[in-house]
């Protein structure tokens, strides 16, 4: 059984300082660079927008937080986040980028956000992890990062949903909880048979 680790958005828009902060989010750098070793393969995601994202508030001339419907189902409206190339889109720079096997870049179509590290937020449109692990006949994932209730929390359900035996370091993540969203998500988890550690 071949085993990955998801390493999802550790970028400096989401660590303190940044335009989307998770609080904290830089405490789970050093844990995740101390257990990369101990998987087959490593993957890090990273949000990628162009400056004219739907999702981006400021795109909407609507408040940052609130929520519209797309086509795909309702969208929260962000704060211009891991604009492509700018500094808040670089991976956090304690991040230990050597070891990873892979990078996948998600969020790049303007007209569809991309929570998951395997298919953007319509469901349909994969990112090309699935088939990566795929020919690595890797069956298991862990998953740390950022942020708990959104990334971190759409990339586990697709996982458990493709077939992988799919954890979360809940240690290694932390969470904006956007009213209620953690407990949403564990709840959607503990629903699916998603493993918590």
């Amino acid at each position: 059984m071949k085993h990955a680790l998801l390493i999802i958005d550790v970028q400096n828009d989401f660590c303190p300082g940044g335009s989307l902060a998770v609080t904290n989010g830089d405490q789970i750098i050093s844990g995740i660079n101390d257990i990369m070793n101990d998987f087959d393969y490593v993957i890090l995601t990273q949000d990628w927008h162009p400056a004219n994202h739907s999702s981006f508030a400021s795109n909407q001339n609507a408040d940052p937080f609130s929520v519209i419907e797309m086509p795909y189902g309702p969208q929260v409206l962000w704060p211009d986040h891991c604009i492509q190339g700018s500094f808040g889109s670089a991976l956090h720079d304690d991040l230990n980028t050597t070891r990873p096997d892979l990078i996948i870049r998600k969020g790049q179509n303007p007209d569809v956000d991309s929570y998951s590290a395997f298919f953007e937020n319509d469901h349909t449109t994969a990112t090309g992890l699935h088939g990566f692990l795929t020919e690595r006949s890797v069956s298991k994932v862990t998953l740390v990062g950022l942020a708990t209730d959104y990334c971190v929390n759409f990339s586990a359900q697709d996982a458990v949903k493709l077939g992988y035996e799919t954890n979360v370091r809940i240690d290694l993540c932390r969470a904006i909880d956007l009213d209620g969203s953690l407990d949403r998500a564990r709840s959607d988890w503990d629903a699916l048979g998603i493993g918590i550690s």
